[in-house]
């Protein structure tokens, strides 16, 4: 590759599955992370250059971007890790992406869309499973029905979560659920909805979480009214409105420091053989003035497998196009909404 970019969190769940893809590619990515020891071990075993720095260093941190052409961002929580780095690849010129879900990460990056295009690069957050299938099936969904007045996307992931996103749900707790309505975003309780959705794989009961594309697919498409549902057990959709009446102090410092404590002792990540074994399985619909609908299904990999492949490809994208690509982006609005349907072991079909 002509222009080096770097991974950040490269020795995190996810950040070692793009050094894994990276590598099997032939590319040469620079490994990078706040921890000398980790980030130099994982260099090593990979054969990959490396660069130590912290996010709170603001002149190391500029050194550490030094001569990238793109940025590929996975130490989360992005609540609070993508603001420095944003501000660092506007200062040196280097296309910033991340692997976030989180809704105030999107919006914070798109806040910065005429700031990057000032300075000719590319904001992407949100190129692993969160957002790229449901983006890109929100906007397929939005082709087939440019005069679309609802949304409604579903997902069904099979495998665990790694710590990050462990992590990154507890932060979520004390936030309380949200929709997209009439255009604008609305907080709603937790598990503010339920619903028994047909999947590829069978009907499955469904609840309403904060997902990202509540921000994003308003972004892409247009579509003013959206909720994200995701499936769960019946009891654990019971729990989780239960919550609701706690949703105050699940933000207090003390109870989230308790909860994230937990998280750091259980959650490592499902196993490879685990995520060869499963799958993850998206159900979208759009409904226009009239009542008519349109239904679209996606089968993937293992969610954290697509987001080592479609962020190591949108990277590259980046990286190797020469075109000019600056400001805010969701990932159907760089790549196309058919980008979905490139990725290995993605079934598309209309229903």
């Amino acid at each position: 590759m002509a222009d080096p970019f770097l991974v950040y969190g490269a020795y995190g769940y996810t950040g070692r599955l793009v050094l894994e893809k990276a590598v099997a590619a032939g590319l040469k990515p620079i490994v990078a992370g706040r921890d000398p020891a980790q980030t130099e071990s994982v260099a090593l075993e990979f054969g990959l250059p490396h660069r130590a720095f912290a996010l709170d260093d603001t002149e190391g941190l500029r050194r550490g971007l030094s001569g990238m052409r793109a940025v590929l961002h996975c130490a989360g929580p992005f609540s609070a890790t993508s603001a420095p780095m944003v501000a660092a690849c506007l200062q040196v010129g280097a296309h910033y992406l991340d692997i976030t879900g989180e809704i105030d990460v999107f919006a914070y990056a798109h806040a910065n869309d005429a700031a990057a295009r000032k300075r000719g690069i590319a904001l992407v957050p949100g190129v692993g499973f969160d957002v790229v299938p449901t983006d890109c099936l929100a906007a397929l969904l939005h082709e087939a029905m440019p005069d679309a007045k609802q949304l409604t996307l579903a997902f069904d992931g099979e495998g665990g979560p790694s710590r990050g996103t462990a992590l990154t749900s507890v932060e979520g707790l004390g936030k309380g659920g949200r929709v997209r309505k009439g255009g604008k975003l609305t907080r709603v309780p937790l598990g503010f909805r339920r619903r028994e959705i047909q999947f590829p794989h069978g009907k499955r009961q469904t609840v309403t979480i904060p997902w990202g594309d509540v921000y994003t697919a308003f972004v892409s498409t247009g579509i003013p009214d959206i909720e994200v549902y995701m499936a769960l057990p019946p009891s654990m959709i019971s729990g989780l409105r239960r919550l609701r009446w706690f949703t105050p102090l699940l933000g207090l410092p003390p109870v989230q420091w308790a909860l994230k404590q937990r998280v750091m002792a259980k959650v490592k990540g499902p196993s490879p053989d685990k995520r060869g074994k499963s799958q993850a399985y998206i159900w979208g619909e759009v409904i226009d003035s009239a009542g008519q609908r349109k239904t679209a299904t996606l089968v993937t990999p293992n969610g954290y497998d697509l987001t080592a492949e479609s962020a190591l490809r949108i990277t590259r994208f980046l990286v190797e196009d020469q075109g000019p690509h600056a400001g805010y982006y969701t990932p159907s609005l760089l790549m196309g909404a058919d980008f979905i349907r490139t990725l290995p072991g993605v079934k598309f079909a209309w229903v």
